[in-house]
């Protein structure tokens, strides 16, 4: 009986939305708003109002799994000694040197 209720405990419940319309909802937001933090990609989702993503978990889940795909690529900002990881579309130039933050690189003068 005790591994009954385990088991039943276990099993997830069905997303309410397929994987791909996740997907290609936060695919769209990062194509339109540039490289993101994943704190600036949930505050994005949820103007959204998308109900298929249950938590900022779950939406980092989702992305996990979108640059296994080859869908979003990671970058890396270092800004002074803090380093700021951003999620880009493949597809776009990102532009580093404007941040949210307001700070900006320096390049080579």
């Amino acid at each position: 009986m005790f591994a009954t209720a385990i088991r039943f405990l276990a099993t997830k419940p069905k997303p309410k939305m397929k994987p791909i319309e996740l997907k290609m909802v936060i695919f769209d937001v990062l194509k339109e708003h540039g490289p993101l933090a994943i704190a600036e990609t949930w505050e994005h989702v949820k103007e959204v109002g998308l109900r298929g993503l249950s938590s900022k978990r779950h939406m980092k889940i989702v992305m996990r799994w979108m640059r296994e795909r080859q869908k979003v690529q990671l970058l890396c900002d270092h800004v002074g000694p803090q380093n700021r990881f951003l999620y880009t579309t493949w597809f776009t130039k990102p532009d580093l040197r404007q941040t949210k933050l307001g700070s900006s690189i320096q390049g080579p003068k």
